[in-house]
């Protein structure tokens, strides 16, 4: 239920209620070009308030005292009759259109929100969190709209009735005020009036005397001095500083729980029966390991592919979504999310055959019995690229076939089995393509560092714009989310076409083997180990390599995390905009 208890929205003392006094006086400047000048002497602030008022008659203030004080990307002057929202690094405001965030829906004078713009944030990218207002947050901000919208009136008002003004405006625009569920009964306008009664004197103020009922207003008639108390929220516990920027902390209340993808996959979750659905939250999701992947995950297998999600921070709708209690159970849209792209590139954790053993770094991988397969995080589609393994270990009896693969080459089959996969053996040095080996060089064993360099043609394809996966269904699995995607390898299959002017070529300590492979099929290539029985290697994607090629211009397979992450933002975009004004939440199917 929502807390009663006094706020100060408006002032810096988080712990009590203090008025603010203004002896503002307005005083006309020029009647040409309509602006009064708002000199505040009671409260010790020298500056010079300067309130426009535009051909529609609505106020725009401007603090002009420092010359470095300039608000909002744009560099404009305030706008109070817009929702603005107030930066807690930079204490700058912000013009809602100017935000890039999708905010939901907002109104003016609000106070119950915590924003970061993009030149305060350590990422570059706006960060906006809407919390519960109180009854005294929404009636100050009610009120506060209300004398804005009076100023276009001749009266010019600055006193409402509670039941006639105050009330209707909180009931119009609730979703926009708070966070918390609108309320089924009216119960909650009789504790709007006692919030006004409470506070009168430190928030209030009241005429009695009216033929009309009890009126109330604002103490402070100066609306610009309406913001939200960063400070009093980082004494209470709600945001914090950290070299991050300013970060909300969301309450942990025991028994609350949260959203939940409408599937599940086998095995998941504990005291749930088959078909069963969790109840656990989506959006409180547990912090990754250190290698940016969940320790507990589901494996590519069984025809289906799964893509680590993270929230879109900018799908339409996003703050709606995250406001609403409408979708427990639900299905969640796809769109609201987006593929996580690593900072680097490892070894995959859910792209390999179960059995096969990854370390702690992500940067080895040992094998188990019969062959089996580890895909990279990453793939390239054109551009000349190099990466290197070494044999750490090669029991007697075990074998590597090293090399690169597409995403549809068998995981449980060695590289080179499909027509996905281009591989070198440990053993004679055999090439495999098709499950086709044919001699290529010596072998190699323990102790050999070999290097793996591809060369595709360095042409733009709209093919190489990655999958957005927005419009594939997200499934849950131990908290997190992840998109499904059915393999389609028939149709791979038959869409596979020669690549002219690629090639493969195999180094073993240094030295080039020759073109191992020429002119192969088109589509992305990982970075891929096939290893029979415990033989364990290591890899290295760069950038300082052990034994770099010197007379061929490449790059090192790290340098695509940074390129994938761009190309990844890119289809996001190019996914929002063509389905523009489509994705909506109150006609979303699944």
């Amino acid at each position: 239920m929502m807390s009663e208890e006094k706020i100060n929205p408006m002032t810096e003392k988080p712990d009590e209620i203090i008025p603010i006094v203004s002896n503002n006086k307005m005083q006309e400047v020029t009647e040409d070009a309509e602006k009064k000048k708002l000199s505040t002497e009671g409260n010790g602030d020298k500056s010079n308030r300067l309130v426009s008022v535009n051909s529609n008659g609505n106020a725009i203030a401007n603090v002009t005292n420092d010359a470095n004080n300039i608000n909002c990307y744009c560099g404009k002057d305030r706008n109070l009759t817009i929702a603005e929202l107030l930066c807690a690094g930079c204490s700058k405001w912000f013009h809602e259109s100017c935000v890039s965030y999708q905010l939901g829906k907002l109104v003016p004078f609000m106070m119950n929100y915590v924003f970061m713009c993009k030149n305060c944030s350590s990422s570059g990218i706006e960060s906006f969190k809407k919390i519960q207002a109180q009854f005294p947050q929404m009636c100050v901000t009610a009120i506060a709209n209300l004398s804005q919208l009076a100023q276009r009136d001749p009266e010019q008002r600055m006193l409402f009735h509670k039941d006639r003004d105050i009330i209707p405006f909180i009931e119009c625009n609730w979703e926009s005020m708070t966070t918390m569920p609108r309320r089924v009964t009216q119960s909650w306008h009789g504790t709007i009036h006692k919030t006004l009664l409470k506070d009168i004197g430190t928030l209030f103020t009241i005429d009695e005397n009216n033929t009309d009922g009890q009126l109330f207003g604002l103490t402070t008639p100066d609306l610009v001095l309406i913001k939200p108390n960063y400070e009093a929220m980082i004494k209470g516990g709600q945001i914090k500083i950290t070299e991050m920027g300013v970060q909300h902390i969301a309450p942990v209340t025991p028994g609350i729980r949260g959203r939940n993808a409408k599937r599940k996959l086998p095995g998941e979750g504990s005291g749930a029966g088959p078909g069963k659905k969790g109840r656990g939250s989506d959006l409180s999701t547990p912090k990754l390991p250190a290698h940016g992947y969940p320790l507990e995950h589901p494996f590519n297998k069984d025809g289906y592919r799964y893509i680590l999600a993270e929230p879109d921070p900018h799908a339409p709708f996003r703050q709606e979504f995250d406001e609403s209690s409408d979708w427990a159970g639900k299905p969640i849209p796809g769109w609201l999310y987006r593929a996580l792209s690593p900072s680097i590139v490892l070894l995959a954790l859910h792209d390999r055959a179960p059995q096969m053993k990854i370390s702690e770094d992500r940067l080895a991988a040992t094998g188990d019995k019969g062959y089996c397969m580890v895909r990279s995080t990453h793939s390239v589609s054109r551009g000349t690229w190099y990466w290197e393994a070494t044999i750490e270990e090669m029991p007697e009896g075990s074998a590597t076939r090293l090399g690169w693969g597409q995403e549809y080459a068998n995981l449980q089959a060695p590289l080179g089995y499909d027509k996905f996969g281009y591989s070198w053996r440990s053993r004679k040095g055999t090439r495999f393509h098709e499950s086709r080996g044919k001699h290529y060089s010596s072998g190699y064993g323990e102790g050999d560092t070999l290097g793996f360099l591809i060369v595709l043609p360095d042409t733009y394809d709209a093919s190489h714009i990655p999958n957005p996966y927005k419009d594939r269904p997200l499934v849950k699995f131990k908290s997190h989310l992840y998109y499904e995607e059915k393999d389609q390898v028939p149709e791979a299959l038959k869409a596979l076409k020669p690549l002219h002017g690629s090639k493969i070529v195999f180094y073993k300590n240094g030295e080039c083997q020759g073109d191992a492979f020429i002119d192969m099929y088109r589509g992305a290539y990982y970075p891929t180990l096939s290893i029979h029985k415990n033989a364990t290697v290591s890899v290295n994607f760069g950038p300082n390599f052990k034994c770099a090629p010197s007379n061929v211009n490449f790059r090192g397979m790290c340098d695509k995390a940074e390129e994938t992450m761009i190309e990844q933002s890119m289809a996001d975009m190019l996914y929002l905009n063509e389905n523009d004004g489509k994705l909506r939440l109150d006609t979303f199917t699944l």
